[in-house]
């Protein structure tokens, strides 16, 4: 199981509590990491073992594991479990898998496997869930820094954090970015830079900032991705747009087009790219593929997958 070193004292609690689940049938080795030379070092050994990784954390945790896995070119033998602590959790929410502790630990150790895919771009950068730019990836960046201010005060089980995505969605709101930029899907040009495009989101997974469904279809098994183009024009028109997403009603929007491929690319006016909650930019371009089939997951056995050992 790796876990954050710098972990507060609710998700101590929360491991606590899975320990106590898993060490019942289980042998179970906990690494506290804190940067990506640990992570590796953990990983080498776990890899050595032959051991299924537990990651205990929310989506960015996730997403360091698995980059790093890929890097490393040892994401394909991988078998990852997943013990959701973050605020958001979108990975974990998409796929069924518990949020409560206890539970957790249970599909853990009794669930099912499945291949999932990843989102890989011409950087050779890993995306689990979703990559988002324009207004989603400002969004994302305000709504972090909520997520660090309001999850330090959450009360008992209540974790503010969650405000974090909705309240820098309605700062987004107030003042929203535009890109000029092409985007085509598997080759068809979608828009043109002639157009302004108010955001571009690739999911992998459903949602982003804790429940948000950016891309509501999309799965993580199915060898495509759901790509999201917002293109309200006028004030109003973005206004209205921006404050749909924290209700999921934004695909509604008659500016809004939601389709569906395996590559899809940007180029144009700098943009930023928000992917897993990790901000980089600003580029002109950037590509992004689907790898299906990319690594072994454990998933609740009612989740469709094939049953472990099977």
């Amino acid at each position: 199981m790796i876990t954050n070193a710098e972990a507060g004292t609710a998700d101590v609690e929360a491991v606590d509590t899975a320990l106590a689940v898993l060490g019942a049938i289980a042998d179970v080795e906990v690494a506290a990491t804190s940067s990506p030379d640990e992570l590796d070092t953990v990983l080498a050994r776990a890899g050595a073992g032959g051991r299924r990784i537990v990651v205990a954390g929310g989506d960015g945790s996730l997403h360091a594991v698995v980059a790093a896995l890929h890097r490393r070119g040892e994401l394909g033998e991988a078998e990852i479990a997943l013990l959701p602590l973050g605020t958001g959790n979108d990975f974990a929410r998409g796929l069924g898998i518990p949020l409560e502790p206890a539970a957790a630990a249970r599909v853990i150790l009794e669930g099912a496997t499945r291949r999932l895919d990843v989102v890989v771009d011409d950087t050779d950068t890993v995306t689990v869930n979703s990559v988002h730019l324009g207004a989603g990836a400002d969004a994302g960046a305000k709504g972090a820094v909520w997520k660090e201010r309001l999850g330090s005060v959450g009360v008992g089980k209540l974790n503010l954090g969650r405000l974090g995505y909705p309240i820098g969605t309605l700062q987004t709101a107030l003042k929203p970015p535009t890109l000029r930029v092409r985007v085509e899907v598997d080759g068809e040009l979608l828009v043109d830079l002639d157009q302004q495009v108010l955001m571009v989101a690739i999911g992998n997974g459903t949602s982003v900032g804790g429940g948000t469904a950016l891309t509501p279809d999309a799965l993580p098994h199915d060898g495509a991705l759901d790509v999201l183009i917002a293109t309200p024009v006028g004030t109003w028109a973005r206004l209205a747009y921006l404050l749909r997403l924290p209700f999921a009603s934004h695909e509604k929007h008659e500016d809004v087009k939601i389709v569906r491929g395996c590559e899809v690319r940007v180029a144009g006016t700098p943009f930023d790219c928000n992917s897993d909650g990790e901000i980089s930019g600003p580029v002109r371009r950037r590509t992004w593929r689907v790898v299906p089939d990319a690594y072994t997951m454990v998933l609740p056995a009612e989740s469709g997958a094939t049953a472990s050992g099977n």
